[in-house]
């Protein structure tokens, strides 16, 4: 595999990410290239290679993730400040982000049989397994000597308890359908195990914490001696914390009584997706979002007098956070080594991080206003706590970790698949 890359592919259904590695025990990375603004044109390109930065606008339209990657490889494998990624044949792997992986307890290589497997669980994930499946069709089709493995979202949890994963449903209906607690941000929650870990010097296995993704889609796991006891999100991405567009946690019936059309077929939903109006309305037209009109949380989360609308949607996020912070501290009967902000909003809003912080103090967790105004700055992983004596400098720690969901996929790949280091 010498001089060989990895492509780490990340889809969402706005953006496609995708980075490239070297293909070594540790993976560096080669060059990142994204489009963002899918659904909202025009579509956005940049890239990174080294020293190298590039931004532009597009003027092709681009109304599918497949049609994002397809481009992000073209552009990748044609321009000349790439040249290490010049060509498929440079590949060894090409690793994709699939959110819902059923059963799977760990990343999968592409085959007839698993694929036909993800095309089943298409309908129990329509909203978020449709953008993957579609470039992994892609690839499949159009570069079929470089092996595509799929690292899931949910396989981190399959060390939840029987009774935290279950549902208290008519059994047999709930195994027929596989309806469960599956829980996700599973990629982000390795990256940020191993190195807190690390960074705390002690064993994976002996590693109690809980970890915040707090982004657009935003969930909580309480991780016990380094595996998930219990996590936010449920059969789908849409339970838990409110996201940008995420309703989160609501009683089950309030959507009937929001609209008579619940259960009909949304608008959006194609001959190969099939997404009812609950869904659509829970998942795209929620969060806050409906409570402010913006899907930025840095316009929420603002030191200067905010409106009451985005003080609203403020202090909700942060009540949820806390409540979830609370119920995960009795689950690990006190033993938290620490808590950990991560995701695109936990790694960045200094004035979420201290909100939360401080409506947990009575668990003794406390932040260092300078370090926290800081932030993680170029850091895997920073100590924020507030050190010293009195309240809020207990043994809990409080940190930042920038998780980093392509590295994680790289080095899971290498990890699981490179041969020659197994016996390093």
């Amino acid at each position: 595999m010498a001089g060989k890359s990895i492509l780490s592919v990340n889809a969402g259904s706005s953006s496609v990410k995708i980075t490239f590695y070297t293909f070594e025990k540790t993976p560096k990375e080669i060059a990142a290239a994204q489009i963002s603004g899918i659904t909202a044109p025009p579509a956005k390109l940049q890239y990174s290679s080294g020293s190298a930065q590039h931004k532009e606008e597009l003027k092709e339209s681009l109304s599918t993730p497949q049609d994002a990657f397809k481009c992000l490889l073209q552009r990748c494998f044609s321009d000349p400040e790439l040249s290490e990624v010049a060509s498929p044949d440079d590949l060894a792997y090409i690793c994709h982000r699939v959110v819902h992986g059923g059963d799977y307890q760990s990343s999968v290589v592409i085959t007839n049989e698993t694929y036909h497997h993800l095309e089943k669980l298409e309908d129990l994930a329509p909203l978020h397994n449709y953008s993957a499946l579609e470039i992994i069709r892609h690839c499949r089709k159009e570069i079929p000597s470089v092996k595509s493995v799929t690292f899931f979202d949910s396989a981190f949890h399959q060390t939840l308890p029987e009774h935290v994963r279950t549902y208290p449903i008519d059994p047999e209906t709930a195994k027929a359908n596989g309806l469960r607690k599956y829980g996700f941000h599973g990629i982000s929650y390795s990256f940020i195990l191993r190195s807190v870990a690390e960074f705390l010097q002690k064993p994976v296995e002996k590693t109690s914490v809980i970890a915040m993704h707090i982004g657009s889609g935003a969930s909580i796991c309480a991780i016990k001696e380094g595996k998930s006891v219990d996590t936010t999100m449920g059969l789908t991405p849409l339970a838990g914390l409110p996201g940008a567009t995420r309703s989160g946690d609501i009683d089950p019936s309030l959507v009937f009584h929001y609209t008579n059309d619940a259960g009909k077929l949304s608008p959006a939903s194609t001959k190969e997706m099939h997404i009812s109006t609950a869904e659509e309305i829970l998942n795209k037209k929620s969060g806050w979002k409906a409570l402010t009109g913006t899907t930025d949380f840095s316009q929420i989360a603002v030191a200067d007098p905010p409106t009451p609308q985005h003080k609203l949607a403020f202090d909700i996020v942060v009540d949820r956070i806390a409540g979830y912070l609370g119920n995960y501290f009795v689950k690990l009967d006190g033993k938290v080594d620490a808590l950990v902000f991560a995701g695109g909003i936990g790694e960045k809003s200094g004035l979420l991080r201290k909100a939360v912080v401080e409506k947990c103090r009575c668990l003794g967790v406390g932040v260092d206003g300078g370090r926290n105004e800081r932030g993680a700055g170029g850091e895997t992983v920073v100590d924020v706590s507030l050190s010293g004596e009195g309240e809020g400098s207990g043994k809990t720690r409080v940190l930042i970790c920038q998780t980093d969901e392509q590295f994680e996929m790289a080095f899971g790949c290498v990890r699981k698949y490179g041969e020659d280091f197994a016996a390093e």
